[in-house]
């Protein structure tokens, strides 16, 4: 059911995590769909005050045109690039999709399953880390 949905993609600012992007918003994403990046940092170093706030269920969700924001990105501890940033405007304005970023603390694997319940999410898209079939 297309337009109510809620369409995580982890993200890393890779270019793995770019193309799984840029897949997501082409090919799942509808009009009045929210798409959510989901970040996961492991660190807790940088952002001391942002964690003791959200560590456990992960930070609210953060508008687009608040994420695209340097000074909001650097209390989060994100670097979003131009292209990230030019693939979510592109869905926000051609396709009428929300779009979020959820940033959490912890392990990867831990938090991105936790995600799909917590937030709850439709679908989860996660790129492939670049790897070859042979060292997969």
């Amino acid at each position: 059911m297309a337009g109510e949905r809620n369409i995580g993609v982890a993200v890393d600012f890779s270019a793995c995590s770019k193309n799984a992007l840029r897949w997501a918003a082409t090919n799942l994403a509808a009009s009045g769909d929210r798409l959510i990046l989901i970040h996961v940092k492991s660190s807790y170093q940088y952002e001391e005050g942002v964690v003791h706030l959200w560590g456990h269920d992960g930070s609210p969700l953060i508008p687009l045109v608040e994420f695209s924001d340097p000074r909001v990105s650097k209390i989060y501890g994100l670097t979003p690039d131009r292209e990230t940033l030019d693939i979510l405007t592109r869905a926000a304005n051609k396709k009428g999709v929300e779009v979020f970023a959820k940033v959490l603390w912890g392990d990867p694997g831990k938090k991105l399953t936790e995600a799909v319940q917590r937030i709850p999410l439709q679908w989860l898209v996660v790129g492939n880390r670049g790897l070859s079939t042979v060292k997969r």
